[in-house]
């Protein structure tokens, strides 16, 4: 049970979220947001650094709670503080605790099953999926349809549990994130990336069975989800997968009964990068075309390179709002197609930069950075800087990470 002293240090820490949310430099962090999301002309760009992957490198040493629901709590309200107070970045924090409404989805049915290592102080270190599928035509008759569910007592519980706590400072708010697809990913969980590969040349007949299974159940799933009443606008500070957010003025923002059509979703295919493009044309673009095309807006890509598929497919997208661009991609070829267009150039930073060493290697952060801001010259231009796993307990090493990003692009970039 959380204690009366633990309630009173999550009141005080939503109390500085909400303090920080309503004050005049987040109110211009929103209006900056808002032109980077309408491609206005005195738009700049943005920086958010994904914090989960090194919080604890950040969080443990200023927890209070003892009480194991407390501080699942307190660590939540700390981290929606860090960005802001420790990095100075262009992270949003909200007057309110954001709600979803809780669904899943298990493609074919199937229980995915994992095995895992651990580091010498009990960490997690990684983990191997266990294959369900070995080989598709003889396995074919394990894929089963897909289950899928929404959960709406779990809002109200969720709801009625933190109005008790600090209901009153940081009120909830029922929101809807963008919807977020990664079908090679759902198949890599049941069957081997290898034979996932093999299957393509030895049964492509099974395997496009297979991908019309799940975009066919994956389609009922977002059937399942406007007619749940689940789906809210999803115009602006609202999650937008890779790390960023869903400022637009291209989707209604005071609808009553939202459609997917009316919201932003997010599509990637990292597990396929190792075939060619007509391969993916093939395998996987009809699947993800159909998909893509349900949505609002779309987001798309994770670490994968795109550019080797956007001249053959991702171009064909006309609802694409952002596009990755990872470590492994092409940023000269991008900014190229992307120079001029309504498509934000969604720059992932190496990771390397910052999460390796103890200290900041500026003069090849500085060269990283002039490269990607000149390449990006007359695009919409955004950092989401992810994969960061430790940054050896140095937070200020972050905070001047991403000065030297907007020193680089002050001095490089041009809208």
């Amino acid at each position: 049970m959380i204690t009366q002293k633990e309630k009173e240090i999550l009141r005080r820490l939503a109390f500085s979220q909400r303090e920080i949310a309503e004050s005049a430099q987040m109110s211009k962090l929103m209006s900056d947001w808002k032109k980077h999301g309408s491609f206005a002309s005195d738009r700049r760009p943005m920086v958010t650094i994904e914090l989960w992957t090194f919080s604890q490198d950040i969080i443990p040493s200023m927890m209070e709670c003892e009480n194991e629901e407390a501080r699942a709590i307190e660590w939540q309200l700390r981290s929606n503080l860090a960005n802001h107070v420790l990095f100075d970045d262009d992270s949003i924090v909200r007057p309110y605790w954001p709600i979803t409404v809780p669904s899943t989805f298990v493609p074919f049915g199937i229980e995915v099953k994992t095995e895992h290592a651990n580091d010498s102080t009990g960490g997690d270190l990684g983990h191997h999926f266990i294959s369900v599928i070995h080989d598709l035509a003889d396995d074919f008759h394990l894929l089963k349809p897909s289950v899928m569910s929404v959960n709406w007592e779990a809002v109200k519980t969720e709801e009625a549990r933190l109005f008790d706590l600090f209901g009153d400072i940081l009120p909830t708010k029922r929101v809807c994130n963008s919807i977020n697809l990664s079908p090679m990913q759902n198949i890599v969980h049941i069957m081997s990336m290898e034979d996932m590969y093999m299957a393509m040349y030895d049964y492509p007949d099974e395997f496009h069975q297979m991908m019309q299974m799940q975009t066919d159940d994956m389609m009922r799933y977002l059937d399942l989800l406007e007619a749940e009443d689940t789906l809210l606008p999803t115009t602006a500070e609202q999650h937008l997968c890779q790390g960023s957010y869903c400022f637009t003025d291209a989707l209604p923002s005071d609808k009553e009964h939202v459609k997917v059509s009316d919201i932003w979703g997010y599509l990637d295919s990292q597990e396929t990068s190792s075939i060619s493009p007509d391969m993916f044309k093939e395998f996987v673009w009809p699947y993800y075309k159909k998909l893509g095309d349900r949505f609002g807006r779309l987001s798309y890509g994770c670490c994968e390179p795109v550019h080797p598929l956007f001249d053959s497919c991702l171009h064909e997208f006309e609802n694409l709002g952002k596009i990755s661009i990872s470590p492994w991609c092409d940023e000269a070829f991008m900014g190229e197609c992307l120079r001029g267009k309504q498509i934000v150039y969604l720059r992932k930073p190496s990771p390397n930069l910052i999460g390796v060493q103890s200290e900041l290697d500026e003069d090849a952060v500085r060269a990283h950075f002039k490269q990607t801001a000149q390449a990006a010259c007359g695009c919409t231009l955004e950092f989401a800087q992810r994969d960061v796993y430790h940054i050896h307990n140095t937070p200020d090493k972050v905070k001047r990470y991403v000065s030297l990003i907007r020193e680089a692009y002050e001095t490089w970039w041009r809208p």
